[in-house]
């Protein structure tokens, strides 16, 4: 869903996601294939995220930005297993669109 909100065509987004489910992220760069193994590593097994985990995420990405990731990643599996739980539907509009203009202002 997020892929199709940031503009992606369902082409786009199938091919994204069969690479990224392939594993093999060498295609991508650093920074990327850094964000995916966070990603895979505390979706898979988040006790096993260690300091030496933490610090290579800093190196890559700053402090800042590697809370941001820790912090998004683990969210998003929360949310997932929660929607999934409930059985939750996704929103039918893009709730990330601007409001449609009205006489030249935004409603």
């Amino acid at each position: 869903m997020l892929l199709a909100v940031a503009g992606l065509k369902p082409d786009e987004v199938k091919k994204l996601t069969a690479k990224l489910a392939a594993g093999d992220w060498s295609d991508f760069p650093k920074a990327q294939q850094t964000a995916y193994a966070l990603a895979y590593k505390l979706s898979k097994e988040p006790a096993a995220f260690t300091d030496k985990d933490r610090a290579s995420l800093i190196e890559v990405f700053g402090r800042e930005r590697a809370v941001d990731l820790i912090w998004y990643v683990s969210w998003c599996n929360y949310m997932t297993r929660v929607a999934d739980a409930f059985q939750l539907p996704l929103e039918k509009e893009n709730c990330f669109m601007p409001l449609p203009k009205k006489n030249g202002k935004e409603k």
